[in-house]
């Protein structure tokens, strides 16, 4: 299923949905560069959430108080690593989501208020998945997780919805209209197709990141009571 709009009447434009869009594909491209030149892995490894790092760095603040200082640059990954992607799939998915579902959510909160939301609860599903895997030593990266919250807020605001929709049947394309609600459970099913078009991260190679599911479904949740919450 690709979504392709929605049938919510917007009355100003997504405009922090367009730099969001924007930032994500420039910075891809600039990962695109690293790869070329072999230092991509070194920038995922410098700015991806690494879980196992930073709970290490905890822990040895907690005996060592100037360490502290490293844990604090290692948390300056948290908003970095939302913005990068590991593939060419797992960005298109993402912004196309952003898209259908941001837009209408920007026009409802606000501008200000929808871009505190969308790096909150970006940061936030990042340190679920951080203490649910203490010890990964793959990097996470993606906006998956705010979207996940986005996508999350818009099911509990728009729940009668409508998504314009093309559904692949292998050579044909078949036009729908689907409930808002069935992205729900098919956001977490096209993640399996996320490693299509992988950048090569060294030195493990293309899975050398971390979708970050947990991080989802934390993201899903933080979206659905916020939005509850704004009634």
């Amino acid at each position: 299923m690709i979504p392709i709009n929605d049938n919510i009447r917007i009355r100003h434009r997504p405009m922090i949905t367009y730099w969001l869009i924007g930032i994500n594909i420039v910075i891809f491209f600039w990962e695109i560069r690293l790869e070329l030149s072999d230092q991509l892995g070194e920038f995922i490894q410098s700015w991806g959430v690494i879980p196992a790092q930073i709970i290490d760095g905890i822990i040895n603040a907690s005996v060592n108080p100037a360490a502290w200082v490293v844990v604090g640059w290692r948390l300056l990954s948290l908003p970095v690593a939302m913005f990068l992607h590991g593939s060419f799939s797992q960005i298109l998915g993402n912004l196309l989501f952003l898209w259908v579902f941001g837009k209408s959510l920007e026009n409802i909160l606000g501008h200000g208020r929808y871009l505190g939301f969308y790096l909150l609860t970006g940061i936030f599903t990042e340190l679920v998945q951080i203490f649910s895997e203490t010890n990964l030593t793959v990097p996470l990266i993606g906006a998956n997780g705010a979207i996940a919250a986005v996508l999350g807020a818009y099911i509990v605001k728009f729940p009668k919805a409508k998504i314009d929709s093309i559904l692949p049947l292998i050579f044909i394309y078949i036009p729908a209209k689907l409930p808002a609600f069935a992205y729900l459970i098919w956001w977490f099913i096209q993640q399996l197709f996320y490693g299509i078009g992988s950048l090569n991260i060294p030195p493990v190679g293309v899975n050398q990141f971390s979708i970050a599911y947990w991080a989802q479904a934390a993201g899903l949740v933080i979206g659905a009571v916020f939005m509850r919450l704004q009634k």
